[in-house]
Formats: C-alpha cells, structure tokens, sequence
C-alpha cells in the first residue's frame, strides 16, 4: 500500500513544471505554483512546524478558509508523519474548545480575523497559535510560516493523516478517523472515477476543511499531476465568469450550492466543463438547467467521509438528476431491504485503507458502524438507497424517511420537487406527528424573492398537482433562510428553531 507522503513525492518528481495550484482571491488576485515551488514551501512550512514542536503522530488543528496555507499545512503534515485537524474556520469559541480538548494539537493556525474567537476556545491549551491573512503572503518570503526546510519522513499507510469531524447535519459531530492509506486509496479511486488527466483542472469552491475538496479534487489531481482552482470563497454569482477566468474542466458541487448558481448567477455566458460531479437530490428542471450552463451533463455520486472514496456514481453514457448509479470498480455494497422497498447501504471495505479507520475517542459507535462477517468487513453508511435492476437512487438518511399513513415519504425527494415550485430558492421539509396519518412531511421555503414571496395556497396548489398525496406538505412556512452547514447541507434538527 502507498501512503499519501508518496503521492505527493512522486506528482513533484513525475510533473515538477506542472501547474499545481491557482488561488483566486477574493480581492481577485491570482496565483500560480508548480509542483516543484509548492514542494519547495511544503519543506519550509515542514520545518516551521517541527520547530513549533511537532513531532511524528502530533496534531495540527487547523481553521482556516480556502488558501494556500491550508494545502501547504496539510501536505507539511504528510511530510513529516503529523496529523492535521481541518474544521470549519467560522466555528464559535464553544466548538473550538470541544474539539481542541479531543485532539489536543502540539499547534493551531487560524485566521487573523478571528483570532479573538479562537484564541478564546483554545484557552492557552494550544502551546504555538499562528494567525495568517489567508492569502498567497502566507506562503511568500517573510511569512511566519516559512522556516528551514525539513526533509520528507517516511510515515507507515497505517499512520492517521487527518481527523475531520462530521458536518453534524441531524447529531454531535463526530470525529473521522482517516490514515495516509486512506489518501493515497482515494487519490487512485477518484482520479479513475472521473478519468482524470495531467491536463485538467478541478474548480474548488467548497470549504476545504470539508471531504469533497479533499477527497475529490486535490488527492487525485495530485494523484495525476492536474491542477486545482482555488476560490478563497464560494460566491453564486460569479461562479461561472470565475470558471471561465480560470480555464477549469473539472467540477464538483452539491445541490444547494447548484440551486444557488442558477437564482444568482449574473454572468451571461455558457462554460464547456468536462467533467461535473454533484450530490444530494436535484429537479430535473434544476438538473437540466444546470446541465446547459456548465456544457456538460453532471454525475451524481454517493459518498460520504467515512467512506473516503465514493461508493457509486452514474456512469451512465447520459446520466440523469435521479441516479447515483453503479458501484465504482473494487467497490462491493449490500442494501437492506424487502419486497422492493429502500433499503439501508452497506460497504464491504478494510477500515483504515479504502473505508475510514475508526470514530475519534468513539469505540461503541465504531463498533456499532463495522459488522464482521468471517473475514469481511461491512460499514452501515446509515442511508437509504433503491435499487432498479442494480442501479441505486439516493433516498435519504434513515431517518430522512417517514411513514405517512403507511406510506413510504423520502424528505430530501420532497424537498428537491418542491425547490422547484414556482418562486422558491430553497426548501427544507420535517417530519410532524399527526394523530391521523402518524406523520406528516411540513415545509419551510425560502423565497427568491423576499418582497414578493409566494402565496401559501399557490404552494398548496403546485404541490397537489406535482406531488403524490402522501407526500404533499401538510403545512407551509416562509422563511428568510435555512440552517445549513458550511458546504450547504440543511441541519433539519434545527428548523423548528
């Protein structure tokens, strides 16, 4: 087995005058490196964390937005057998502190901005802080970041890269346990799966803290010596003149972020991508239209952290908005179901190689995810899928499936059709208890436009005419905006809120 330190090692040796990254401020500058000068820095900021006392197995927290510091850290810490902790930069002193007390880092690096903030939950238990600008100075001549270059360790696969914690969407986050392995499987399996090459280049616009920059654009660009485009951050409007700014082929999004592409986007131009990954549900209105600004019809894929690489995508020669499609080569899955009905999926993988290693300071629900069957192991992903012939569609976690008078109700379904009813921008559909149907789906709507919201009993009506009854909302609410993670994922627990 390779370890992430090789992958990295080998795209310097095999493509050193390959472009590796472009950052995209948001001030709109922009900044290239090739594998061999981002080596170069790698090895500087290395040493900077060797002299801040960071040894082989330490911790580096980091919270940061998307910038060159942060691949420079991640893959300083692949370098020299460190591990890094990516959480989400706008986290309140309360979570820091929670996480901080878990991972216990030898060093932190957080954004001057917040300094305060973080300063406030780390509470002097981190002993080195460094705050940065989260721009390309961070990796210029005079930064605090830049020391004597340390030469590259040769850490085991088995050795913990990365610890990330969960987006907790419907619970506590939970700590994701990940190993070199882990990357060095999910730089191959990704680079295969969207038939990735040396001339390519990924658009990330997502929060790097989060799996799908990591796991779907940088690992297998590094894996194939392509490049990344790093936005600092994501923005609606610009996304497609930004895309075409900077020359990208290659994408990958979720469905609100998409959602939110085509209410703002401004520019009045088509892209020609070659690629385009997404997850979670979309319309088939959305899907189309989304199709068409980008030039190419989008996969969607299923995966989660825990699984690191993607289990399956759509393959298909024309893919379509509803289906996650077959398992990916080397991937086998179970699906627990009966006469027909979604089922929950199961993945047979080797913990700490092509499925994640374990829960953080969590042995029960480690436990509790992993079933042995003699010498195979299966992780419970916890969500529903069916299967048509062998082609699975994404239904929702388990308990994103209700039962409206004995009738099988998908929310993320119900949200995806009804995203679509005239005048929304984005919904959100939970579950209520009803003393006649035992639940019922209700929904909250953000709309395109706040001045001119539409009516309760127009959404009523669209719903009777494009819905099946069991799944029609009960009840409709307006609001100004959704709960939702930092990557756009809709925390339902927090709706009633």
């Amino acid at each position: 087995m390779r370890t992430f330190t090789e992958v990295w090692n080998a795209a310097v040796r095999d493509h050193p005058d390959n472009t590796f990254l472009v950052f995209r401020g948001d001030d709109g500058r922009v900044t290239e490196w090739n594998y061999r000068d981002f080596d170069a820095i790698v090895a500087r900021v290395a040493g900077t964390l060797v002299a801040s006392g960071v040894e082989p197995g330490s911790t580096i927290h980091l919270a940061l937005r998307n910038s060159p510091a942060f691949i420079a850290l991640w893959l300083a810490a692949a370098r020299i057998d460190a591990t890094m902790v990516p959480v989400d930069p706008a986290s309140a002193a309360r979570d820091i502190a929670n996480q901080v007390s878990r991972v216990r880092p030898v060093v932190g690096v957080c954004a001057t901005t917040r300094s305060d903030v973080y300063r406030a939950g780390a509470d002097a238990s981190i002993p080195v802080v460094f705050d940065l600008t989260e721009d390309a100075t961070d990796v210029s001549d005079g930064s605090p970041l830049l020391g004597d270059a340390v030469p590259s360790a040769a850490p085991t696969p088995d050795r913990t890269l990365a610890i990330m914690f969960t987006s907790g969407t419907t619970s506590t986050p939970k700590g994701v346990v990940l190993t070199q392995a882990c990357y060095a499987n999910v730089a191959q399996r990704m680079a295969e799966a969207s038939t990735l090459q040396a001339g390519h280049r990924w658009y990330v616009t997502l929060p790097l803290f989060h799996a799908n920059a990591q796991y779907y654009c940088f690992a297998p660009a590094i894996h194939v010596g392509a490049s990344v485009a790093l936005t600092q951050s994501f923005s609606a409007s610009k996304w497609v003149d930004v895309a075409a700014e900077l020359n990208v082929t290659h994408a990958s999004l979720f469905a609100a972020p998409i959602r939110m592409i085509l209410a703002r986007n401004d520019s009045h131009r088509t892209l020609r991508l070659t690629h385009v990954w997404f997850a979670q549900s979309l319309g088939a209105e959305h899907y189309d239209d989304f199709a068409t600004l980008v030039g190419t019809r989008p996969r969607q894929l299923y995966g989660m952290t825990e699984t690191v690489a993607i289990v399956c995508c759509d393959s298909a020669e024309k893919p379509t908005h509803d289906v996650i499609g077959l398992p990916i080569p080397g991937r086998e899955v179970r699906i627990d179901a009966e006469d027909g009905q979604p089922g929950q999926l199961s993945v047979r993988g080797t913990p700490g190689v092509d499925l994640f290693a374990g829960y953080l300071d969590d042995e029960a629900t480690t436990n509790k995810s992993f079933r042995t069957e003699g010498d195979e192991t299966w992780f419970a992903t916890g969500d529903l899928v069916r299967s048509d012939d062998g082609v699975l569609r994404f239904v929702g976690r388990v308990d994103d499936v209700i039962k409206v008078a004995g009738e099988n109700v998908s929310l993320t379904e119900v949200e995806a059709a009804v995203a679509q009813a005239p005048g929304v921008l984005e919904a959100a559909v939970v579950a209520k208890d009803d003393p006649i149907r035992d639940t019922v789906p209700v929904a909250y709507v953000v709309p395109k436009d706040a001045a001119h919201a539409p009516e309760l009993c127009d959404l009523d009506q669209w719903a009777t005419k494009n819905l099946a009854p069991a799944a029609r909302p009960r009840a409709w609410h307006i609001i100004a905006e959704l709960p939702r993670t930092s990557v756009g994922k809709v925390r339902r627990f927090r709706i009633a809120e």
